[in-house]
């Protein structure tokens, strides 16, 4: 008896361990709901001998089955109406193929304005819960507006990366707080910190297109030495091999590619070629373009019949009002900016036609969105040559461009181009970039094409959709649910609404039926086909057009008026209050309040709380290996006295090159050895105007200390001062320097040591071959006090220029 029952007990216990490796062996089901998946917690083995044990199963990540590749492709300050593929003359075969072989949508809209459209697309949230209610560089202290992504908002890339997905993304970035880009960071909400295994693009909000200040995933890297480089074409090249080296290795494995051109914003360039291809296209001027381009959306489609042409500003000349040279002028900007994007969306068709050529088109989910914001007008009544005059409130008269008229587009312009071509370019619209409160600065055309999802061809979807509709949309066809904590934090619900819902259904209601829309105090809301907003700035108005409570409200009904012609504030007072208090309910729910309209006092760091990494400091000292600084990291030596002091040596057969350079060909200066190892210091005014004191003699072998001492004249910004250049504490050199920059030099250019990188602050020394021959060891900048009332002056018009730079971007 006592054998049978012990028999009966390992017979129990051999089932019990049987049950148990059954069921540590059982494939563990995934909560996605909580990123990062934990993995299970195994029990510790008991078994001595590998050979007698049976491993677990290993614990891998994987995309849902069948989830596709996923594109997202993000044109930059393109309106509604530029693009062939809505109707506009500007040619873009690649979106127009997509949109016949998938789907248009010409109701959908972004913030206005770029960072905000960025972080919205790649969160699901609205700007505002970003943290990005405006641009990095205006950031304040107010929650909504601080410029840095909070935790419990992950990107949608990181949401991806978390559920087997390999991430990538190339171009633009713009969504890094501005004092943050640096080695010191935070480098939280840098690309590679933010989701995505890869990053090679530049940060900020424009580059220069011939010569970017570039970076792969944490580290600023060198432009590659190439006569015929430009950006557009590199960008592309990186993004094709990096998804043929995923694809290699991991067939299986989808991906998540952002595709995000710095084409079309300023700086406007492109390779002639590609300018001459629109040679007399726009002689006809901005007032047809957009009677043109009305008749061909309707025709296409994309616009209702009977559509009416909404008014443009006011500020804006009739074209045949214009003058000859400013007909000239115009017509050869609109020019280089057609040229420009057909050649961007050419880039994107080889990008595009590499992932057909690795049979993985089919299963990828590609959004071509035409303009992350209206086109710009923030090249003002004329355009520019070199877009830093503006900024620096140097005017640029129609005859001082039409000067350089050849260089227009190529590596010796840094242009833009006049508001009135915006203005067509948002066709049917009224406004531009920047006015959230008119479908001209937020509608967008965008392209859905799926092959192996979605059947229709060439079909258009009128739902009322917005950007952040993208990541609920990427989340629904991957399969994947919306993670409710993320890294340990638990998350904002996303915002969006998926579109999945249209993608077989051409006459589905709308699922998104309200959205707020708030930049710089320019302010609309839409709800269930109505629309109430005021233009309280234009974008070439630096002061707002009435207090906030003060201004004109506007009212349209959407679904008989797709281009907002017709106001019925008047008519329907209750509608426009109505809709008013759903404005201020969205408003406090997305943590838009308080309205910020400031211009003067945004711009300035310490007067609204935005961290400044060099507040208080009077002097920095820089090291060989920093290069890149932008001018929200260096110190600042605009409109002031100061030194720069440097220590270096010099080896037995002479040195030359750069010792400290800021900014580059468009305004900037540079302390350098010339090729005779003489000491030299040149301020370059806007490309317009250089100055240089220069040394009579060689620095000897071994070391020494090179100064530069500035004495400024005051009175004002952008004036004049003596300059003396000294050596081991002597006297060399002095001569005058009768203008500066008073208010900023660069975007993408920063401060260099020992090197001037990008493009040459002076054409004395080589783009590309200027490093310094001897050795750095450190170099000391340092301010020197001014009057209280000079500094005073200076101040306020920094300001000024400041708030110009800013709302530009």
């Amino acid at each position: 008896m006592r054998r049978k029952n012990l028999l009966s007990l390992l017979i129990f216990i051999l089932g019990l361990v049987v049950t148990g490796l059954c069921i540590a062996q059982a494939p563990p089901v995934l909560d996605r709901t909580v990123l990062p998946i934990p993995e299970p917690n195994y029990p510790h083995s008991t078994v001595f001998d590998v050979r007698n044990a049976e491993a677990p199963p290993r614990f891998q990540i994987k995309a849902p089955e069948g989830a596709p590749n996923v594109l997202i492709v993000l044109i930059d300050d393109m309106g509604f109406g530029m693009s062939s593929a809505f109707g506009g003359p500007v040619q873009m075969p690649t979106v127009e193929k997509l949109a016949n072989q998938g789907l248009r949508y010409n109701q959908f809209h972004t913030t206005a304005l770029c960072s905000p459209t960025r972080t919205a697309l790649l969160s699901g949230r609205n700007h505002h819960m970003n943290n990005m209610g405006s641009i990095t560089e205006m950031a304040t202290a107010f929650p909504g507006a601080t410029g840095q992504r909070p935790n419990n908002v992950a990107p949608l890339a990181e949401m991806l990366r978390l559920n087997g997905y390999s991430t990538g993304f190339f171009g633009k970035n713009h969504e890094t707080a501005a004092w943050e880009v640096s080695p010191s960071g935070p480098t939280d909400r840098w690309p590679t910190r933010s989701g995505f295994d890869k990053f090679y693009g530049f940060i900020g909000g424009e580059t220069n297109q011939w010569a970017p200040m570039l970076y792969e995933g944490l580290n600023q890297i060198e432009t590659p030495k190439d006569p015929n480089y430009h950006f557009m074409a590199d960008m592309t090249d990186q993004a094709i091999n990096w998804m043929r080296y995923q694809k290699a290795l991991t067939p299986d494995k989808p991906f998540f590619m952002y595709f995000a051109p710095g084409a079309t914003h300023a700086p406007h360039h492109v390779p002639k070629e590609w300018i001459a291809k629109y040679k007399g296209k726009f002689d006809q001027g901005w007032d047809k373009f957009r009677e043109e381009t009305l008749a061909r959306q309707i025709k296409l489609g994309v616009v209702p019949a009977g559509t009416q042409l909404a008014p443009k500003p006011e500020a804006i000349k009739d074209w045949d009002k214009l003058s000859a040279d400013e007909k000239k002028l115009f017509t050869r900007q609109m020019e280089i900016f057609a040229g420009f994007s057909e050649y961007a969306d050419t880039e994107i068709g080889r990008l595009i036609q590499s992932i057909d050529d690795m049979s993985q088109l089919e299963n990828t989910l590609i959004f071509y969105i035409v303009g992350d914001n209206g086109t710009s007008a923030e090249g003002g009544m004329n355009g520019m040559f070199n877009e830093y005059t503006y900024f620096n409130d140097v005017q640029e008269s129609v005859k001082d461009i039409l000067k350089r008229y050849d260089q227009l587009g190529g590596p010796m312009s840094y242009p833009h181009m006049a508001a009135g071509w915006a203005v067509a370019g948002d066709t049917p619209f009224t406004w531009t970039k920047q006015v959230a409160s008119n479908f001209g600065g937020t509608r967008n055309g965008m392209v859905i094409h799926w092959p192996k999802r979605i059947k229709a061809k060439g079909e258009v979807r009128p739902q009322f959709h917005h950007v952040i509709d993208i990541a609920p949309t990427v989340l629904e066809a991957a399969g994947l649910p919306e993670p409710k904590s993320v890294n340990g934090t638990s998350q904002e619900p996303i915002e969006g609404v998926s579109m999945v819902y249209s993608f077989e259904d051409p006459n589905a209601a709308s699922r998104h039926t309200t959205q707020y829309f708030e930049i710089f105090g320019n302010r609309a809301i839409y709800h269930d086909g109505w629309f109430a907003g005021t233009i309280h700035r234009a974008p070439w108005e630096m002061k707002p057009r009435a207090a906030l409570l003060d201004d004109k409200w506007e009212l349209y009904d959407t679904r008989t008026d797709f281009s907002l012609a017709n106001d019925l504030a008047a008519q329907n007072p209750a509608k426009l209050k109505e809709l008013q208090d759903i404005f201020v309910q969205e408003a406090i729910k997305n943590r838009v309040l308080p309205i910020d309209d400031r211009g003067l006092e945004r711009a300035v760091a310490k007067m609204v709380g935005r961290p400044d990494l060099m507040a208080g400091r009077t002097a920095l000292t820089v090291y060989p290996g920093m290069t890149g600084m932008s001018e929200s990291v260096f110190i600042n030596v605009k409109n002031s006295s100061h030194s720069i002091t440097a220590e270096v040596e010099i080896p037995k057969q002479g040195a030359k090159g750069v010792i400290l350079a800021q900014g580059g060909r468009f305004g900037g200066w540079t302390l350098y050895l010339d090729k005779a190892g003489k000491p030299v210091y040149t301020y370059n005014v806007l490309g317009l105007k250089r100055y240089s004191v220069s040394s009579p003699t060689s620095l000897k072998a071994g070391k020494s200390t090179v100064a530069f001492e500035f004495a400024y004249d005051g009175g004002g910004l952008g004036k004049g001062g003596m300059g003396t250049i000294l050596v081991d504490g002597k006297q060399v050199a002095q001569g005058r320097i009768e203008q500066t920059q008073g208010m900023f030099f660069s975007a993408d250019e920063g401060a260099d040591v020992g090197v001037d990188e990008s493009t040459p602050v002076t054409e004395a020394y080589k783009e590309g071959d200027n490093r310094f021959t001897g050795k750095v060891d450190k170099v000391t900048v340092a301010l020197k006090e001014m009057p209280p009332s000079v500094a005073a002056a200076g101040d306020k018009a920094q300001r000024e220029s400041a708030a110009k730079k800013a709302l530009s971007d």
